[in-house]
This record gives structure tokens, C-alpha cells and sequence, in this order.
């Protein structure tokens, strides 16, 4: 009888060459390091770039003592404290900005405004709805105490104190701290340059006529967006045909001018997929293949100084690989500290179909409840080219190598699309 050899395919469940999710991580860590280069930009354009030092404070935020109220500086000991009221002379007034330019002598009052240095002698606030005033005097009960609703100077931040760590990724919040500090401009890494492009005879680009199996190309535009979101520099290559000597020189082209660089398709086991021998000859194979669904067949190495990430074909495959495995190293590369996929634990409103052997990432719907808790829902057919369903879907469902099919009103690990996309 004739016996059939065959390879593992993607239709399988377990295939022993292939790396845990875990496992492809750990290796990508080792490779994807943090580029070289800096620029100091104005700091309205340092909005999501990265910082490359560590900031201190240069002068105590807020600078001066000062009033968090609108109401009249006294002094605690010139107030009673549990019963009756004191008479207090008001002498003037402070205002943000402008000073009082005297001192609270006992039996005085100051009215100040919210943010005017404290005068000298006061050591309390009283806001002004609890305090009635007649002309020039003001009467205060009990009930208030040294210290309250005053700012103290360095209160915020201290003049030496740290205040950004190199590898932030800067917010609007950090730009408002900045700015209060002074800092006119800072210092970030340079820009990551991506190299993208998509390989197969089949693809056309948009406003094109398609023939019997060609199909437009989605994939760059999915990258496209994706490696915008993340700030770094494009390089678009377009679509290169399935044709060795036409890969090899977008490899090389590629590998010059990019820190990385991200192809989709021509990374399975079919006669035109040449991506991995190409990869071997050009530079260096990690792995290409990882024990999860969608996405499989990638490829993770190096050609020359530029990490490359080679994703499968299936649109869906290209985004849910490019989140899982490429995002967060270019983020490293791009020298941020902070790159984990944000996961949390959801109830599942319906059942999952899946066999154990592969990590899955199904695609679905996280839902706010009436009572403020949370329930994710899959979005129907998991395939991995119905792109549309990653257009409806809000997150990931992801279920481990050992999980079976998931009853319903289990929990399951999330990861929402907010902070990913």
C-alpha cells in the first residue's frame, strides 16, 4: 500500500514545529532592541513621541503658597473653635497673580481669590460661603483649621523631583506638565522607518479592473493605518509580484532604508511563496510558524540591521499578527517601556466553538451593561478573510492552546480594541 507523507497545514490543530504565542514573543524581545537616534522637538510636536530622557522639575509647581479657594486668608488663631463667631477687619485683597503687600495681623482678614499667593501671618482659608460679610469686616465661625485650602509651594511637584521617565509615551497630560515647568522644547527618539509592502500575482491596487481571481489589495491600507496610529515613518513599496528576483530586490531595497519591515503573503508552504527562502538567504530565519489561529505561517528574522516581520495573507491574519507580535516590538523599538496588550477577564454571552492545539484570537463585541458590568459576544463566522468582522468586532477573544469550546456565561480573557487600534 502507497503511504502519503504530509507536512503540517494550517488547518491543523497541533503541528509540533510551531512556537507557543508565548515562545514567539520571548524570541521577537530578544531581537527587536531599541533603535539609535534622538531630536529635540518643540513640545507641541512631541504629542506621542517618546521620551528620551528623564525629566526633573527645575522649579517647585506650584511655585508659590497659595489659595485653592475663593475666600478670605485669617489666621486659626484669631477664629473660635468650637461655638460663636469672630469679627475680623478685612485690609485688602489678594489676586491671583498680584500679591497682597502686607501681612494678616491679628484680628485681620485678607479676601484672596483662588490660586493668589497666601499673605504672610495667614494659615487658613475660609471659603467665602462660610463667611458673612458686612462692609469692611468679615464674621467666620467654628469648624475651620490651619492649612485648609491652601496649596503648599513643591506641593505638586518639588524643584529636583523626577517627572517623566525616559520611554514615555507622551500624553496631552504630560505636555500640560511640561509646560507648566517650562520646557519649551525635549527630547524624543527619532522616528521608527517601517518598510511594508504586500506580495501575490493576484492582488490589484484600488480603481483597477479585476479579472477571474484577482482581488483588490486590503492589506497595505490595514498596515497602513496600523503603523500610523503608532507614529512611526512609512515607507509604502506597493505590491510586488510573486517572482523571486522582483522579492530579493524589495527585500534589499527595504532592508536599506528601514528599521523594519512588514510584508503580507508568500509566507505559507505553496510553490510561490518564497518569502522564507528568500529571508534565509538574505539574513536570518527565527521562526516562522506559531500554534495559533488565525495566523500561523509568520515568519520573524532579520536582514541586515532591519527586523522583519513576514504576515500571512488573510487580512484578518495580517491584523490579529501585526497586534500580537509586531506592535509591541515596535514599540520597543521604538524605545517605549510600557508595550503589554492591555487583557482583562469578561463573561462570554455565547458559546465558542474551538479544539485545543492553538491559541485563538476570535474576534468580538465587548458590551456595557445596564448594571455598569461588562459581557463580550463573538461576532459570528471567525474566518480569517472576512475582514468585515474586525470592522464590526471592539476586541479579541482570546482563548489559551488547551481550551476546548467555551459554554456560554463563562469568563474569558478580552483584549478591547481601545488602546490597540
Amino acid at each position: 500500500m502507497t503511504q502519503l507523507h504530509t507536512q503540517p497545514s494550517c488547518a491543523d490543530d497541533y503541528d509540533p514545529d510551531s512556537l507557543s504565542v508565548a515562545e514567539a514573543l520571548q524570541r521577537i524581545d530578544q531581537v527587536a532592541v531599541p533603535i539609535t537616534g534622538f531630536e529635540k522637538v518643540a513640545l507641541r510636536s512631541a504629542l506621542s513621541r517618546v521620551l528620551a530622557e528623564t525629566l526633573s522639575s527645575p522649579i517647585d509647581v506650584p511655585a508659590h503658597t497659595n489659595s485653592a479657594m475663593d475666600g478670605y486668608a485669617v489666621r486659626t488663631a484669631d477664629l473660635p473653635e468650637v461655638e460663636g463667631s469672630a469679627e475680623l477687619v478685612v485690609v485688602g485683597t489678594a489676586w491671583a497673580g498680584t500679591p497682597f503687600d502686607g501681612k494678616v495681623e491679628p484680628g485681620t482678614a485678607v479676601r484672596i481669590m483662588t490660586g493668589a499667593v497666601l499673605p504672610p501671618g495667614a494659615d487658613c482659608v475660609v471659603m467665602q460661603e462660610r463667611a458673612g460679610r458686612e462692609e469692611n469686616k468679615v464674621r467666620i465661625g467654628p469648624g475651620n483649621k490651619a492649612g485648609q485650602n491652601i496649596r503648599q509651594a513643591g506641593e505638586d511637584l518639588a524643584t529636583g523631583a523626577p517627572v517623566l521617565e525616559a520611554g514615555r509615551l507622551l500624553t496631552p497630560a504630560d505636555l500640560g506638565v511640561l509646560a507648566s515647568l517650562g520646557f519649551a522644547e525635549v527630547r524624543v527618539w527619532r522616528r521608527l522607518r517601517v518598510a511594508f509592502f504586500s506580495t501575490g500575482d493576484e492582488l490589484r491596487a484600488i480603481g483597477e479592473l479585476l479579472t477571474e481571481g484577482q482581488i483588490y489589495d486590503s492589506n497595505r491600507y490595514t498596515l497602513y493605518g496600523m503603523l500610523t496610529r503608532l507614529g512611526v515613518e512609512t515607507i509604502d513599496m506597493g505590491v510586488v509580484r510573486d517572482r523571486q528576483e522582483d522579492l530579493q530586490e524589495a527585500f534589499r531595497t527595504a532592508a536599506a532604508n528601514a528599521d523594519a519591515v512588514i510584508t503580507s503573503g508568500g509566507v505559507s508552504v505553496g510553490e510561490a511563496d518564497f518569502v522564507k527562502d528568500i529571508l534565509t538567504s538574505l539574513g536570518e530565519v527565527n521562526f516562522w510558524k506559531i500554534a495559533m489561529k488565525p495566523g500561523r505561517p509568520m515568519a520573524f528574522g532579520k536582514i541586515g540591521n532591519a527586523v522583519f516581520f513576514g504576515l500571512p495573507g488573510n487580512p484578518v491574519s495580517v491584523m490579529v499578527t501585526f497586534y500580537e507580535f509586531v506592535q509591541s516590538a515596535l514599540k520597543r523599538m521604538m524605545g517605549q517601556r510600557e508595550t503589554a496588550v492591555v487583557t482583562v477577564k469578561v463573561p462570554c454571552a455565547t458559546r465558542l466553538k474551538k479544539r485545543p492545539g492553538r491559541m485563538e484570537f476570535q474576534r468580538g463585541i465587548l458590551e456595557r451593561l445596564p448594571d455598569g458590568g461588562f459581557v463580550v459576544h463573538a461576532t459570528g463566522d471567525q474566518g480569517s478573510g472576512i475582514l468585515s468582522t474586525m470592522s464590526r468586532a471592539n476586541c479579541f477573544i482570546v482563548l489559551p492552546e488547551d481550551c476546548g469550546n467555551v459554554e456560554a456565561g463563562r469568563l474569558v480573557d478580552v483584549q478591547p480594541f481601545e488602546g490597540l487600534m
